[in-house]
């Protein structure tokens, strides 16, 4: 620990942490701060080793090795304590599946407090790959590491890839990106709209995108949006995906197959496909913080972690969600699943990106509420005309939207009733996420306006 931690380890003394034995700081404190808080240096473990020839080690995969804090999309976030043995096998996965090397220069865009950051660092480290840092995520900062350090692999959500995308648009500017060869997406699928602007800017890439949580320490699935080697041989993974895919493809997102250690099962009621998605393995927390540990008896292995998600798995063993089971909508009596609304919006050219939410209604007890941000160029109007005959821009309405959404086969009572232009950016998470939860606030308290615009 260092000295902004000597607060916390005097709170965590004495039987608050009964398996704590060690109390070693990285720096050089006083020995007046070594005395009062009965500690160790790196110092001091050095000469004992010296004196005594050798010490020894403790070996426990099974322990744990950090608690890792969920993104809280939803509400207050977990503690999630996390096994040696989960971060060792999840960062393999990636090195093996994402092709990691030590010729890869690594840029941070995740924060290393959260899953997503920290499994990848390990997983550079595995393969002694170079460490590129920003302070925090802004897409200029990102394209300007990526030039300045010939950039060949990052991770990303689709808040970050759209702000990577926007961010060149703007300056007209397309530097050092044909560096880059990895991209991993997460905490989110990307838009078919978001996948070609990618390849645009990043045309040497790999594309990947990955399905996890904190729980499972990372990354379940892997799937691979676009690779450009087949790409430059004529064959078209858009191609490939269409071949082999569900017929029920409208029904949700595929996100690939998982990794070789990971069990995955869906847990249906009657006659449906569809169900929720459980995982086992050794991948699977150990617990959360503020839980009871399971008896000796259930070990990790052994016991199915429910991940909260809804989905199936199609002919070919690919992973498919529907949606959140505590994100669901209840209205007129029928569950609606945001995500798979969100997923026909945002096939709409004009559709930047879109966020469902439920809000109360007395009748149906709630109803489906969509809100949209537009691409750029096109502008919102409450008649259904999609171009305006005098300038020819781009119009999107209710009305079209509405249409739009039958187009696709997205049943009746899914259609959102009221549509909310959003001028801003989605309220996100430290790691990118969208709050649902505070855009629902937000929707909530202008409900007795609508339809005015927020």
């Amino acid at each position: 620990m260092d000295e902004s931690c000597y607060y916390w380890h005097s709170a965590a003394r004495g039987d608050a942490i009964p398996s704590l034995r060690w109390h070693v700081s990285l720096s050089s404190p006083s020995l007046d701060i070594i005395n009062k808080y009965n500690m160790l240096t790196a110092e001091m473990l050095v000469e004992q080793s010296v004196i005594y020839g050798s010490m020894n080690y403790s070996f426990a995969p099974e322990g744990a090795v950090i608690i890792c804090f969920t993104s809280g999309t939803t509400g207050r976030p977990k503690g999630v304590v996390i096994s040696h043995t989960a971060l060792i096998v999840q960062s393999l996965a990636k090195v093996a599946i994402v092709g990691y090397s030590e010729d890869d220069v690594y840029l941070h865009t995740a924060p290393l407090c959260h899953i997503g950051g920290l499994s990848s660092a390990m997983a550079m480290l595995m393969v002694g790959a170079c460490h590129a840092f920003i302070p925090k995520f802004e897409a200029t900062l990102a394209l300007e590491a990526i030039e300045q350090h010939h950039v060949t692999s990052l991770i990303i959500v689709p808040a970050m890839m759209a702000d990577l995308i926007s961010s060149v648009r703007l300056k007209r500017i397309q530097k050092g990106c044909d560096s880059v060869k990895k991209i991993l997406n997460g905490g989110g699928g990307l838009s078919d709209n978001l996948i070609k602007d990618a390849t645009r800017l990043f045309p040497r890439a790999k594309l990947l995108s990955a399905y996890g949580m904190t729980e499972t320490c990372s990354s379940l699935t892997f799937t691979t949006l676009f690779e450009p080697m087949l790409e430059a041989s004529g064959t078209s993974l858009q191609m490939l995906a269409v071949t082999n895919s569900s017929p029920v493809k409208a029904r949700g997102v595929c996100v690939g197959k998982p990794a070789p250690h990971v069990e995955i099962k869906i847990c249906v009621d009657g006659s449906s496909n569809v169900g929720r998605i459980l995982t086992r393995g050794p991948h699977v927390m150990l617990r959360y913080w503020d839980q009871i540990p399971e008896k000796a008896s259930n070990s990790v292995e052994e016991t199915w972690l429910d991940t909260g998600d809804i989905g199936f798995i199609d002919d070919h063993g690919n992973l498919w969600l529907v949606g959140r089971t505590n994100g669901r909508i209840k209205s007129g009596g029928e569950n609606i699943y945001p995500e798979e609304v969100e997923a026909v919006l945002i096939q709409h050219p004009g559709v930047l990106s879109s966020v469902v939410v439920g809000i109360p209604d007395p009748r149906l007890t709630e109803l489906v509420v969509a809100c949209i941000r537009l691409r750029e160029n096109w502008q919102w109007s409450d008649d259904s005309f999609k171009y305006s005959v005098q300038s020819n821009e781009l119009f999107l309405s209710s009305t079209i939207l509405r249409l739009h959404c039958r187009e696709k086969n997205l049943t009746g009572f899914k259609i959102p009733k009221i549509f909310i232009l959003w001028k801003t950016q989605f309220p996100l998470t430290t790691t990118g996420k969208i709050r649902r939860d505070q855009i629902r606030k937000e929707v909530m308290s202008q409900q007795l306006s609508f339809p005015n615009k927020l």
